[in-house]
């Protein structure tokens, strides 16, 4: 090329590419697929045909669809030359000097930095935790369907299991497989716009947007992604503003055939004070549920957890986790993490009679605890723990100091008792049932995001269990 300023190879690129949308398959292959370009000067392309025949009927046929098409891509009034090619120049293709194999290297260059950009946006907009991923999810009897359809719905989105609703207890993986699906599809599918909320960010963000007068661009937010993917939708109980937002935006991506997925504590049909219509929408899709893990499940997640950790623990330790911890996996997990952090902090290993000393009374004995702890215990507990009084719990003050103990009480009692929402409020000063089902959720939700505050509400949990009131 004479003139280095003056490359048409991406256009002619360009050119070919639209000629080939207008032209028939068997015709432009016998005459284009033999045409090659050579080479560029300052307001002319060289282009080179198989034969002198190729190019006469190129010429004859073609000539001045080419440079119409070149001339209209470039904004420049270009002649094109034809010359036979070599066989080597037809294999090898164009001859791009140096200058002309920079500017089409700083294109691609550039075109991968705005691809990579728009990538790391929309990972970085998604909300998703990157550790959560399909690899370190341990599949059980008690998981393998749940498992299986997130992987699905993750290789395709929107297609076969749309929408999709995974239950289950706390600490059984639900978040777990939500945020595999949605971290899957943004390592294999980048370009997808991927949304993880849980159902209280939906309705804070909801209710931020109507006192800042910008609804619409709430709107657009989550009617705008690929993938929806919503955790604790039964926090959405008794809050009609966000149950109708949430309807019309689910209207509007299912009939976009965008891939949404949710996460609940329990079967919808359990859930009090959501509308007909916004249950009928989680239902329309896939169920699945999540149980507690077996035996033999627990110990395979044990040791998964211990090879993530780089520790080790005798089988002896790892079998008194497994029998006794039968509740959840968080459960099982914050034990292993104790006795791993005992050994690394004091660089020795755990003895089974201080593994059993350090673990205290698991949370296996939570059941027979259930039948005869009262809530008044529980609030008597609670309220040592914080320094408050009974009557303050049950009181009427909202003070934070006092509304997260009382929040945690009504958690617990609901977590281990069998007592009924509405005979909880009952005993926390007449409160109704929505209040107690405010509250779990809150304290759920707070231990997803608060290693610290989840280790209190743990502690309190293995406390009370050992008390027979």
């Amino acid at each position: 090329m004479s003139d280095g300023q003056h490359s048409y190879y991406e256009f002619w690129k360009e050119t070919v590419s639209r000629i080939k949308q207008t032209l028939p398959e068997q015709e432009y292959n016998t005459w284009f697929n033999r045409l090659t370009y050579l080479r560029s000067e300052k307001g002319k392309v060289i282009l080179g045909g198989a034969s002198q025949f190729i190019l006469d009927t190129v010429v004859s046929r073609y000539r001045e669809l080419l440079v119409n098409t070149l001339s209209e891509l470039t904004g420049e009034e270009l002649t094109v030359q034809f010359e036979v090619a070599s066989r080597d120049e037809l294999e090898q293709g164009p001859e791009i000097d140096q200058d002309e194999r920079e500017i089409s290297s700083r294109k691609s260059e550039a075109k991968q930095a705005i691809s990579a950009q728009k990538n790391a946006k929309n990972r970085a907009e998604s909300n998703l935790n990157p550790s959560y991923d399909f690899s370190s999810f341990v599949i059980g009897d008690n998981s393998a369907f749940a498992y299986n359809a997130s992987l699905a719905i993750a290789k395709n989105p929107g297609s076969s299991y749309n929408p999709c609703l995974i239950y289950g207890g706390v600490g059984l993986g639900k978040t777990h497989l939500l945020s595999s699906i949605g971290n899957y599809i943004l390592d294999n599918t980048p370009e997808l716009k991927v949304m993880y909320v849980t159902a209280e960010m939906f309705t804070n963000e909801f209710i931020e947007s109507i006192g800042s007068q910008r609804t619409q661009h709430f709107k657009n937010k989550f009617r705008k992604v690929d993938v929806l993917l919503i955790d604790d939708i039964h926090f959405l109980q008794g809050k009609d503003s966000t149950q109708e937002e949430l309807f019309h935006t689910f209207n509007n991506l299912y009939d976009a055939k965008k891939q949404m997925v949710f996460t609940c504590d329990r079967p919808i049909s359990e859930l009090k004070n959501i509308t007909d219509r916004l249950s009928s929408r989680f239902e329309r899709g896939l169920n699945v549920d999540l149980q507690p893990p077996n035996y033999e499940t627990r110990m395979a997640i044990l040791k998964k957890k211990l090879f993530q950790k780089n520790a080790s623990m005798s089988e002896e330790i790892l079998n008194y986790i497994a029998t006794n911890v039968v509740t959840n996996v968080r459960d099982l997990e914050s034990s292993l993490t104790k006795l791993v952090a005992y050994s690394e902090l004091l660089d020795q290993e755990v003895s089974f009679e201080k593994a059993k000393e350090l673990l205290g009374v698991l949370p296996a004995h939570a059941a027979n605890a259930s039948q005869t702890l009262s809530i008044d215990t529980i609030i008597k507990v609670v309220g040592q723990y914080f320094n408050i009084s009974s009557f303050e719990i049950k009181g009427k003050k909202k003070n934070k100091s006092i509304v997260q103990p009382r929040q945690i009480a009504m958690y617990l009692a609901r977590d281990i008792t069998d007592f009924s929402t509405t005979e909880i409020g009952t005993e926390f000063g007449g409160r109704d049932h929505t209040t107690v089902m405010h509250s779990y959720d809150r304290v759920e939700s707070m231990m997803k995001a608060d290693e610290a505050f989840t280790n209190t509400v743990l502690k309190l949990k293995r406390d009370l269990t050992t008390i027979k009131s």
